[in-house]
């Protein structure tokens, strides 16, 4: 595939084939179906990808400022009035008609792409996680099944006729049943809930997380925030990429959105592909991370 390279547009008159036996980062704006048939058997440790939801709705992220002022549209702590003004808006329809059939080829080729030792995480939304599991049993096989694991979360709408839904699914599944990498070790411990029960070495220590993930979205207000739709938090690749890759591996994410993957690795000295057709990703992406090699797939 020939893929125009630069390191400050996505216009360049010299083919370039992207290569991931090097030491260079990559942001790829296209089709990862097209992508993805072109990059060679095995390259990859890990792979993360967070594909739409198929939720059937606009998915948008609004970025604003707020100032204070008495006239304001808001009222923050204390009563204090404040001015809102929107600076960006993101947005995607996340509408497929045919989910399953539009996975199917890009989860196959996420089974060529892990290496003998790899590992696929799949993030996926409740609506859709039984169908997928279903897909993934019958591409990976049913004993490459790993972990259902589940990320809980406490914020956002609250519905009024059932049980809020405040959770994601991440599947997972590896290349060789029984061969993967796992360093457990390696991952940030956390608080046992209940420490006066395990007395103070092992409470002063923590645990290891389990398949029930707690951790709080992206906020509105934090550092991490790039005004992206469905922005995940560093902390839950963070733990993903310690546990499955080593440092100088190579992760995928053909999904990459905002770019968190990415920025994770780069934070934890892996090396990274990053591909999505959305210019809007892309651009946030790059400035996201500045180092990264821009690719345009033409």
């Amino acid at each position: 595939m020939a893929l125009g390279a630069t390191q400050c547009g996505f216009e360049s008159r010299r083919p370039y084939v992207l290569d991931v036996d090097s030491d260079r980062d990559f942001v790829v704006l296209g089709d990862c179906a097209k992508v993805l048939p072109d990059l060679p058997d095995g390259a990859f440790q890990l792979i993360y990808i967070d594909p739409p939801f198929n939720t059937g709705k606009p998915q948008q992220r609004r970025t604003i400022r707020t100032i204070r002022d008495e006239d304001g549209d808001r009222t923050g702590f204390a009563g204090r009035r404040y001015a809102t003004t929107e600076v960006a808006r993101h947005a995607y329809l996340d509408v497929h008609d045919d989910y399953l059939g539009m996975l199917e080829p890009l989860l196959t080729e996420a089974r060529r792409l892990l290496t003998a030792s790899g590992t696929l995480y799949l993030h996926i939304d409740y609506r859709e996680a039984h169908h997928v599991k279903m897909l993934l049993d019958g591409i990976f096989g049913r004993d490459a099944f790993l972990n259902e694991l589940i990320w809980a979360y406490d914020f956002g709408g609250r519905a009024r006729d059932r049980w809020p839904a405040k959770h994601d699914t991440i599947l997972v599944y590896v290349r060789t049943p029984g061969g993967h990498f796992f360093d457990q070790d390696a991952v940030e411990r956390i608080p046992y809930l209940a420490p006066g029960l395990v007395g103070p070495e092992k409470a002063a220590r923590g645990k290891l997380p389990t398949d029930v993930w707690w951790h709080t979205i992206v906020p509105t207000n934090g550092t991490e925030k790039t005004g992206y739709p469905n922005q995940k938090p560093e902390g839950i690749l963070r733990r993903i990429l310690q546990a499955s890759s080593r440092p100088d591996d190579r992760v995928l994410d053909f999904f990459a959105g905002s770019g968190t993957t990415g920025a994770v690795a780069h934070e934890l000295g892996r090396r990274f592909v990053l591909v999505d057709s959305n210019p809007d990703a892309v651009e946030i992406m790059r400035n996201r991370l500045p180092g990264a090699t821009a690719f345009s797939v033409v």
